[in-house]
């Protein structure tokens, strides 16, 4: 069967089967000219959560609840769609990620990179808003770490049942309409946007110019490596249905190539 290629999947940009590209050139357009100054808004809400603004922790809270809810979100208002064209296509999960590409989508390998995450908010957010000292008390980060923990594995079921084929139709008369696939695709775009200021804030670090060949050569094979392994979680839904296209890889680079390039040559 023939694969759709770079320049069909162009032309029918906004087909449900291309949301993964659109999502990598929004990202890139992003990266270029907006996430700069959405990094730089965070880094004003970290500094009002420092000197206890409770409003400014209350939307820090939200933000770190949302990266959270936003793709269970997502896959529980696409899964009807999505294996509804699979099925019209004679697809299904199973044979068409019965290889190596299907190792990337277990459950296993995206629970543990998400529990990385977790780990991050509950000690980064934690002392952000509860203080280091309480944190240090084990009456609050025992509840926190395991209240993230039971997040991680709920939020994990909820994702992964969206490559199993439904038995019937969804009870909600809404998540078999086309609006409930548009406000899951909304999900995953603010997903993705938040985990991109994350990704940003993370490298904002001023590490100036290379000192040589080695050097930049070692940024940027590290720096790629992170980027998708930070970029997979959030956009693993679309490449369901766009993994086996060769030029998936590349937009997904592209998407984090302003990122990389600032960081490598330490603008």
């Amino acid at each position: 069967m023939k694969r759709p290629d770079l320049r069909h999947a162009f032309a029918n940009l906004f087909a449900e089967s291309n949301r993964g590209l659109l999502l990598d050139l929004v990202v890139f357009v992003a990266n270029l000219f907006l996430m700069r100054k959405l990094t730089g808004l965070f880094i004003d809400l970290f500094s009002l959560v420092s000197a206890e603004q409770p409003l400014a922790k209350l939307a820090l809270s939200l933000i770190a609840l949302g990266m959270m809810i936003l793709p269970a979100a997502g896959a529980v208002l696409k899964r009807w769609h999505f294996h509804q064209r699979w099925k019209q296509a004679n697809k299904s999960f199973d044979t068409e990620y019965d290889g190596g590409y299907g190792c990337l989508f277990n459950p296993i390998f995206y629970f543990c990179l998400n529990v990385v995450l977790m780990s991050a908010v509950v000690a980064g957010i934690g002392d952000l808003l509860f203080g280091k000292a309480l944190m240090e008390n084990g009456w609050y980060f025992l509840p926190l770490l395991f209240g993230g923990l039971f997040l991680t594995i709920f939020q994990t079921v909820l994702i992964y049942r969206y490559f199993s084929p439904p038995q019937r139709p969804p009870k909600s008369e809404f998540l078999q309409r086309p609006e409930s696939e548009q406000l899951g695709d909304v999900c995953i775009f603010v997903n993705m946007l938040l985990f991109q200021v994350a990704w940003n804030l993370l490298t904002d670090l001023p590490l100036g110019p290379p000192s040589g060949v080695a050097e930049l050569i070692g940024r940027i094979g590290f720096l790629t490596f992170i980027a998708f392994l930070i970029y997979f979680p959030p956009r693993m839904l679309y490449l369901a249905e766009d993994l086996h296209r060769k030029s998936t890889w590349w937009t997904m680079l592209l998407a984090n190539s302003p990122v990389i390039a600032r960081v490598v040559l330490g603008l």
